[in-house]
């Protein structure tokens, strides 16, 4: 086969395969947008986008007194929020030792992280529920936050430690000598170098507590705790009984935060996704 006419069928067939993920992908994400615009509560409409479309379950999001959307957001944002920032925080503290010093148990530690990614968390529930029950943070947002943030360290912090082990040693040597501490590496010199890692870090850990809803279910019991996920649960299995179009409104409004985190941190994510191989 001549080189050109290979070449051709290869780009061919990878748009192609882009055509398709583009159907897959933006197909339900325009039916779940016609159908939280559909006035009744059905799932189906004759048409992807209703011709006598309402922002009616929008409206009675935020209007309504029966609707908690307003609170269960805010739990979400609350729960997102802190566990970005203890997760980041952590896992830079964890990975810049495990990347930059050499003590006793080092090797040791890299592996239990490596194995500790390899079991869920939902496979120590039963664990976790008794020891939230213990210390009295079962049915709170402070329990929920715990385990995501104890759940996402080994990955988070062997993701980060990869990264870190690119950016060259000379670089805290030249700054040790010139003066600086340990801690003045870390945070001048250290951490501007990390933002890519550290920004596909906080994206990931911002967006499982929105899209969550197992963990969730499992810990929280009282409605004015529930996240969005749990709380939309509602609107198709309580007392809503099978009300799709708000649950569909209500979903659509979950990526307005994702998005805003996105834009905001996407000049960083191509570099902190594709820079960091893992070694040694």
């Amino acid at each position: 086969m001549h080189p050109k006419t290979r070449s051709r069928l290869e780009l061919a067939g990878i748009y192609t395969i882009f055509a398709l993920m583009a159907v897959i992908i933006i197909y339900p994400l325009i039916w779940a947008i016609g159908m939280s615009l559909n006035q009744g509560t059905s799932l189906y409409s004759s048409t992807i986008i209703p011709e006598n479309w309402s922002l009616t379950h929008y409206q009675w999001l935020f209007t309504d007194e029966r609707s908690n959307y307003l609170l269960w957001y805010r739990n979400s944002m609350i729960v997102s929020g802190m566990s970005v920032l203890l997760s980041v925080t952590l896992t830079t503290f964890t990975a810049y030792a495990f990347s930059r010093y050499n003590f006793v148990g080092r090797k040791s530690g890299l592996y239990t992280f490596l194995i500790l990614q390899m079991f869920p968390v939902l496979m120590a529930m039963v664990a976790i529920y008794i020891l939230l029950n213990l210390i009295g943070l079962l049915d709170t947002l402070t329990g929920l936050v715990l385990v995501y943030v104890g759940g996402q360290i080994p990955f988070n912090a062997w993701l980060v430690k990869g990264y870190l082990d690119t950016i060259p040693r000379g670089l805290d040597e030249a700054a040790k000598i010139d003066g600086a501490g340990h801690f003045t590496v870390f945070i001048k010199i250290i951490l501007p170098l990390a933002k890519p890692i550290l920004a596909v870090v906080a994206l990931f850990n911002f967006m499982q507590p929105l899209f969550d809803f197992i963990l969730p279910s499992i810990i929280l019991r009282s409605p004015q705790n529930y996240t969005l996920a749990l709380g939309l649960y509602n609107f198709i299995n309580d007392q809503f009984s099978n009300n799709f179009t708000r649950f569909a409104a209500g979903s659509m409004l979950i990526a307005i935060p994702v998005a805003v985190v996105y834009v905001f941190l996407q000049r960083f994510l191509i570099t902190g996704l594709t820079a960091g191989g893992t070694k040694e």
